[in-house]
């Protein structure tokens, strides 16, 4: 089969269309021919250098993909051959053909197009397990949605919203239309305005219950004020820098709690019970049209170089996909 491969690390050019050796479904895996797959953050860090797979992970960038099932390996009772499917992976989706665990697959949700269901795998297992699994997310309560224009941005304002949240995103402000049109009732553009201000009007002083935040230690101490009490600071990403201070006096008096959480390094068996959640507590509110897939724009999967340029300069708004075939 042919693959994106990473001919050394480094920017986008450094990625090749290349024949690499077929995938062969295990026991207890299936074999997809991928129809589509999405550009994450973390394939660019992994195109860096910076963020190698785990351990008996392809070595391929994507980490999501759908497509059809053409094999089934053993001790694979509820998949067959020709259903089309998605799926969340831990590498391997910039190829024509994949290998994924059966707990890691879910069928395509009705009336959601095979190639946009590529985009959800990711963005609903991370937002569902830390808004709702972690965090208890609940209706009434305010959701703070950092990097709202990010696939999980996007996805994060539609389930607070299908939840009975009150979502504020912050978000350049040349996309705050299309977020309000997802359901953010309000939007701070980060580059002009100070969340902890926007958050607390919007709270009559309170703050926001649950905070999805992507940047980390940089925007730590802040979110730690934009807490309500009994709040919930559930960091996801890195791209405010490492390490920061952590006031606890600030965070015992409003009793609340920080969180970090990754989902690439998860075991299977952790992967498959998030899997599990998404489609029982997610996947209706898709089918029901509450929740859908916020497509930037489609590239053939030849074009992954362009598709990482367009993901770094920030100025897409939900997921930018790579066809396959």
């Amino acid at each position: 089969m042919r693959a994106i491969t990473v001919t050394e690390p480094g920017g986008p050019e450094v990625l090749s269309w290349t024949e690499v050796p077929d995938p062969q479904p295990g026991p207890g895996e299936v074999l997809v021919d991928v129809r589509a797959t999405a550009v994450n953050r973390a394939d660019l860090l992994q195109r860096q250098g910076h963020y190698p797979p785990p351990p008996g992970a392809p070595a391929y960038l994507g980490l999501e993909c759908s497509g059809v099932i053409t094999a089934v390996g053993t001790e694979v009772a509820d998949w067959a051959v020709g259903q089309e499917v998605c799926a969340l992976l831990a590498g391997g989706g910039y190829a024509e053909r994949v290998a994924v665990p059966a707990g890691q697959l879910l069928p395509v949700p009705a009336g959601v197009d095979l190639v946009d269901a590529a985009g959800l795998p990711e963005v609903a297992a991370t937002v569902w397990s830390n808004v709702v699994r972690l965090a208890r997310l609940t209706a009434g309560e305010t959701l703070l949605v950092h990097g709202g224009g990010s696939g999980i941005g996007a996805f994060a304002v539609q389930l607070g919203m299908a939840l009975g949240a009150t979502v504020v995103a912050t978000a350049r402000a040349v996309k705050h239309d299309r977020l309000r049109e997802l359901g953010a009732v309000h939007l701070v553009d980060y580059r002009e305005q100070d969340f902890v201000e926007e958050v607390r009007k919007v709270t009559g002083g309170r703050g926001a219950d649950v905070i999805l935040d992507i940047m980390g230690a940089s925007y730590l101490g802040r979110n730690v004020a934009a807490l309500a009490p009994d709040g919930r600071l559930m960091t996801i990403g890195m791209q405010g820098g490492r390490k920061g201070e952590l006031d606890l006096g600030a965070l015992l008096a409003k009793r609340g709690t920080v969180a970090a959480t990754a989902l690439r390094s998860r075991p299977p068996d952790q992967k498959a019970a998030i899997v599990a959640g998404v489609r029982e507590q997610v996947w209706p509110l898709v089918e029901a049209g509450r929740i859908r897939p916020v497509v930037d724009r489609r590239l053939p999967i030849t074009e992954a170089a362009e598709a990482h340029r367009l993901v770094e300069s920030n100025e897409h708004v939900g997921k930018v996909l790579l066809t396959v075939g």
